[in-house]
């Protein structure tokens, strides 16, 4: 198992995990019109969240989403109570959909000509924070669509139970709410078209966008009070470039694996999941399908909690499943799990969506991420 030493993110919601919880836990969410952020563009009439300080997001050196990262990891590092130098030879592992692509027209940014090839690749958001804090262990940018940083969170595990290192850093960074990136989305038909802000409303219609930077620090070490990323698993639909299975088959058969993978290693009963819950009404019937394909024989032990967290975020694309992730952790290392937002659409027995802290002790939590391209993934953790 690893670890989680060190916290931090970035989004709608604030600049701290903690103010995260408190707004939460306020019933506020961080969802507001474009307009705001992007004067008189078509699509000002979108409600997204965005990161308001922008300066965190300004360098002449690196590009927008590697600015971000860096910052993310240097608040990790200091949460976990340790300096850049305690992790020399550390893994640095990101994940985001798009990384710096279309962002080289950033407002307020005045870049270095010299930096134009590397502020256009999408392995700067690692190399970045190797740079600029030292670290001369491995990194590694994974890109795969909306899973990308909870793969990050997976591909880090794996190399921490392999030996290989220590201590990883863990980043999860997506800044889409630009024109371009928009209207790709638009044109495919996944953005909302009625403002419905739950992921599994009936008429659920598609996902409010936003921007978000998370980063995690992960030790071999077995540390007293800190969360614990027990299991990883992945695989594909091999269905459709854009949509996925109406049976979440590909979804349901990961589930499984980690299913039984956690019933053979562990005691441990799974009582939370904080699914993906995009906001599109497919993905809303193919994940509560493969849920109760694969979720109901658990049911027998008691009720299964879930915690849609993009309700009060947006949907960040590529960095959803770490900054969800970072959010649960916070909360784990005071034995808990966060609200959701109040008022969403509940579920079929034996899922429930408690609107209140809840306790959390003596289990296991399933954070689940889909990717576009039909890419499932799935990272266990427990205290």
């Amino acid at each position: 198992m690893a670890s989680i030493l060190g916290i931090s993110t970035l989004s709608g919601l604030g600049n701290s995990v903690a103010e995260h919880a408190r707004r939460m836990e306020a019933g506020e969410h961080g969802l507001r019109q474009l307009t705001d952020l992007l004067g008189g563009s078509k699509y000002g009439v979108l409600k997204a969240g965005w990161i308001e300080d922008r300066s965190l997001l300004l360098s002449r050196k690196w590009a927008p989403a590697s600015t971000l990262a860096v910052h993310c990891a240097r608040e990790a590092i200091k949460d976990a109570g340790l300096k850049p130098s305690d992790l020399r030879d550390a893994a640095v592992i990101a994940g985001s959909s798009r990384g710096n692509a279309y962002l080289t027209e950033w407002p307020g940014r005045r870049p270095f000509k010299l930096m134009a090839a590397s502020n256009s690749m999408h392995g700067e958001i690692a190399s970045a924070v190797s740079i600029e804090l030292g670290i001369t262990g491995p990194w590694q940018t994974i890109a795969s669509g909306c899973a990308a940083s909870l793969d990050a969170l997976g591909y880090a595990k794996m190399l921490i139970d392999s030996g290989m290192v220590k201590y990883t850093i863990v980043l999860g960074v997506e800044l889409p709410l630009v024109p371009q990136i928009i209207k790709h989305y638009q044109q495919t038909g996944v953005l909302t078209t009625n403002e419905i802000n739950d992921p599994y409303h009936p008429e659920t219609a598609g996902f409010s966008p936003g921007e978000a930077g998370a980063a995690l620090v992960l030790t071999s070490e077995d540390v007293e009070g800190s969360p614990k990323v027990s299991g990883y698993w992945c695989n594909s639909d091999a269905d459709s470039p854009v949509g996925m299975p109406s049976d979440g088959k590909g979804l349901s058969k990961c589930l499984r694996q980690a299913v039984v993978s956690l019933s053979e290693s562990s005691d441990k009963r799974i009582s939370a999941i904080c699914p993906h819950a995009s906001g599109t009404l497919l993905h809303a019937q193919a994940e509560q399908a493969a849920l109760h394909s694969a979720l109901l024989p658990q049911s027998e032990m008691g009720e299964i909690s879930l915690h849609p967290l993009k309700p009060f975020t947006g949907h960040s694309i590529g960095a959803s499943g770490l900054l969800d992730t970072a959010i649960l952790a916070y909360y784990m290392r005071s034995y808990l799990l966060p609200p959701n937002l109040a008022g969403l659409t509940a579920r079929p027995e034996p899922f429930t969506l408690p609107d209140t802290t809840t306790s959390f002790k003596n289990a296991s939590l399933l954070k689940i991420a889909v990717g576009m391209g039909g890419h499932n993934s799935v990272v266990s953790m427990e205290m």
